[in-house]
């Protein structure tokens, strides 16, 4: 078996960085992808980059058996199993395609990318094809290829309540109206998969499709398994836990010290030399290594990064904070991704709800503004990012990674995107300002897509 890797060199904004570097599930997605291969693969050679899955005649020539991904493609060992075991057992060159009667494709991995479907005659959508491939005999031209189409199998989910007049954005009767749907839902998958073009499809990967699917993966487990679920309460009953608290479904690394009362709920994931602080609250969450968790933070369904510190009374709500980020005192991020090595002040906070039923839009893979179809979506701020305090940043904006923002009376509301050219830094004398470096540039140096109208 050999593997191929199709590098995609697109960066993301804001983060300007290519999908591959950037953190899913306390992770880079190279090294994600990585994982799962030695894991369903085996061992595999390490091999020369492509350009395009076309390249391979001249790479690997002697055919064989052969792996083929991109890697901005998010996907879970669940879904690459699926594809591959069925490509396996066929004994076809296969493609990986995502049904487009599958609702949790629809509202996940197709708003916002640059995926393309094959229609019927009738300009309907059919699938989505996907940049995963499998040949068994080396490479064959696209007309010999055999579409595996792979299913979500999601559950619909409710995950709050809330008035019929405050609830989900949906299209009205008449061109251009808009209304709102009755329920607040998602769909959590069995398996998940993203192509990564867009901030939003991180904060999809590591929240929706990762820590919240895991949590129904494990339900499903424990409702199918008479055994499993015994051993679940024998261990509970041994460490005179709740269930949703003992040592199976909380793991918890070497050297980590929780204070006693500290509450947290599985399934959940504490890395090593960590500190939960007094009256910590952690629901289903991932945290890695060296992280410090002050007293009284709450954490639900949400990913924090190695080495990332929390004072007292941070929550983080379905939120994803990568490597060596700060999450001040008393701040709120909802639904949010920020990234490496970034500064939240005390006291912000990042709203998720629009108050007038408008359809949040956020920035897609072709550097303009596309529908999220979500209801509800907070903001990202990208890497080596300083934020002050006291601050209000609308649904769906984002600061471009390098920017600083002083809290003053302009930068009370964030409602539009921050490019670097805005940043407060370069407002302050030069000798200060060259003290901040730019580490993450734009590809292509335009404030365009940051700083176009957001309606």
């Amino acid at each position: 078996m050999r593997k191929f890797i199709i590098e995609e060199d697109f960066l993301i904004p804001p983060f300007n960085e290519p999908a591959r570097d950037l953190s899913i599930l306390n992770q880079p997605l190279k090294i994600h992808h990585a994982d799962i291969m030695d894991e369903v693969l085996g061992p595999c050679p390490v091999e020369l980059p492509l350009q395009s899955v076309h390249d391979l005649p001249q790479v690997a020539p002697e055919g064989g058996e052969i792996v083929v991904y991109r890697d901005n493609l998010y996907f879970d060992r669940e879904f690459f199993s699926e594809f591959f075991e069925q490509a396996r057992a066929s004994r076809l060159p296969s493609r990986a395609v995502m049904p487009a009667e599958d609702r949790a494709w629809r509202k996940y991995a197709v708003p916002l990318s640059r995926l393309k479907p094959v229609c019927d005659i009738n300009g309907r959508p059919l699938y989505y094809p996907l940049d995963l491939w499998y040949f068994p005999f080396g490479y064959v031209e696209p007309n010999q290829w055999r579409e595996i189409p792979i299913f979500s199998d999601f559950k619909e989910i409710g995950y709050y309540n809330i008035p019929d007049s405050m609830t989900n954005i949906r299209a009205g009767g008449e061109e251009g109206e808009v209304g709102r749907d009755l329920d607040l839902t998602h769909l959590l998958t069995e398996r998940s998969c993203l192509s990564i073009d867009a901030w939003v499809h991180i904060y999809f990967a590591n929240v929706i499709l990762g820590v919240f699917s895991r949590g129904k993966r494990f339900e499903k487990k424990v409702s199918d398994h008479n055994l499993f679920t015994l051993r679940l309460l024998f261990r509970a009953i041994l460490e005179q836990k709740q269930v949703l608290s003992s040592s199976p479904v909380v793991q918890v690394g070497e050297g980590t010290v929780i204070d006693p009362s500290a509450v947290i709920i599985g399934p959940a994931t504490i890395g090593r030399g960590c500190y939960i602080g007094p009256g910590a609250v952690i629901d289903n969450s991932i945290i890695g290594d060296n992280v410090n968790v002050a007293q009284g933070c709450q954490l639900m369904l949400s990913v924090v990064g190695n080495n990332c510190f929390l004072p007292f009374r941070a929550a983080l709500f379905m939120t994803t904070l990568m490597e060596y980020t700060i999450v001040a005192q008393n701040t709120c991020l909802q639904m949010c991704v920020v990234g490496r090595n970034s500064f939240v002040g005390a006291g912000n906070t990042f709203t998720d709800f629009n108050l007038l039923p408008v359809p949040l839009r956020a920035m897609d893979g072709e550097g303009g503004l596309g529908d999220t179809g979500q209801p509800v979506l907070g903001g990202c701020v990208g890497h080596n990012v300083r934020i002050g305090s006291g601050m209000v940043v609308m649904p769906g904006r984002v600061v471009e990674s390098d920017v600083v923002l002083f809290a003053s009376p302009e930068r009370r509301v964030l409602n539009r995107n921050i490019a670097y050219e805005e940043s407060d830094h370069h407002k302050v004398r030069a000798s200060v300002s060259k003290l901040h470096k730019r580490r993450y540039p734009r590809e292509i140096e335009s404030e365009e897509a940051f700083l176009e109208p957001w309606e």
